[in-house]
């Protein structure tokens, strides 16, 4: 389970502004490894509140579109080295989503990319999904960085093997104009992976529809009559083909129904979980049932398998809690250690290479 721990320091003065910065995962990260992060910028006005309760850094609620370099610069302290981070949506490349016109479908990643142009930042990080790297954009986005005189390296980074307990594929960019840089090796072994027991075992027992009386996101989405009799005949790691006949939907007793062997699945205790999403605190959308208690996961659950330290923050007292925006929230976020690792990652490169000249 995810703690709070004194944010590190760093000699070399830098600091980072977050495109993209959602709730803020990616920057949660970066203030725990004592990496300064001075603004997060995002469109969805919905996150402020959780982005500024829970760190030391300004929430800006402006679209990239409308945003200029000489803003995004100007947050920079003078003499400092400027780090730019972002995760831009992915929802191009899901699945669920509905796909966009060819204009509209890469904007924001190749605004990403006229701001690393435009702004100078001596350090770039990118996180984004696996399947960036098959189309042109991303081709595109290290055209730039080249023409940049950017030293570039890329990979495709499983979760697990950095200690989140949730079995979830990015790809992780940094790029530099001080040297050489690279993600830093694996942080845990198969023997060291973090497993939903160790993330939620020790959180209060709750029933579907219920929420508890300590922590307003330790709340859990109520179930119909039916699907209660159905998370109630699954079994951990199964799935829906383990219920009676009767219990099945008609979608599963047709050929194409075969393939989502995982909805309305149940976690197994002893193995990370599997990729939070928008949809995570529904039993019907992926293998979200609890281990054991007849329930999808909680969101605060999610936020742990997420690694959110357990105090952190969604829920706005003066909105109250809005399920949608909160799984939305959660399920988009950069894992917080994820979010240290890349943070660790810069702050090494920096001391490394940095020069002193600014």
């Amino acid at each position: 389970m995810a703690t709070t721990q004194p944010p590190r320091t760093i000699d070399t003065p830098m600091s980072t502004v977050d495109l993209y910065c959602g709730v803020g995962g990616l920057t949660h990260g970066f203030t725990r490894e004592g990496v300064s992060v001075v603004a997060g910028i995002d469109v969805d006005a919905s996150c402020k509140y959780a982005y500024e309760k829970n760190n030391r850094a300004l929430f800006i609620n402006k679209s990239v579109e409308d945003l200029t370099a000489t803003e995004i610069k100007a947050l920079y302290p003078a003499g400092h080295v400027k780090v730019l981070v972002g995760c831009a949506p992915c929802q191009p490349f899901s699945r669920y989503s509905i796909r966009p016109s060819p204009g509209e479908k890469w904007k924001l990643l190749t605004r990403f990319s006229d701001f690393v142009r435009d702004v100078e930042p001596e350090v770039v990080s990118m996180e984004n999904v696996p399947d960036l790297l098959k189309h042109s954009v991303f081709a595109e986005f290290l055209d730039v960085l080249a023409a940049e005189n950017y030293n570039v390296s890329y990979s495709v980074v499983n979760c697990i093997h950095y200690g989140i307990p949730q079995t979830r594929s990015r790809l992780v960019l940094f790029a530099s104009r001080l040297g050489e840089i690279k993600m830093l090796p694996a942080t845990h072994t198969k023997q060291q992976h973090q497993t939903v027991r160790m993330t939620i075992e020790n959180l209060e027992p709750l029933e579907a529809g219920h929420i508890s009386n300590s922590d307003p996101l330790h709340r859990a989405s109520a179930l119909s009559a039916l699907n209660l009799k159905r998370i109630v005949a699954s079994r951990q790691g199964g799935s829906w083909r383990d219920w009676p006949e009767e219990l099945r939907l008609n979608c599963h007793k047709k050929k194409t129904g075969a393939s989502f062997g995982s909805v309305y699945g149940r976690m197994r205790w002893d193995e990370p979980s599997p990729t939070m999403t928008t949809q995570c605190n529904g039993i019907g959308n992926g293998r979200f049932g609890h281990p054991e208690q007849d329930r999808a996961i909680s969101f605060r659950e999610a936020a742990l398998f997420q690694t959110f330290p357990l105090d952190y923050s969604f829920i706005d007292p003066e909105v109250g809690f809005k399920s949608d925006d909160t799984a939305r929230h959660i399920g988009n976020a950069v894992p917080v250690r994820l979010g240290e690792i890349i943070a660790r990652t810069i702050k090494l490169h920096v001391e490394e290479h940095h020069d002193g000249k600014r």
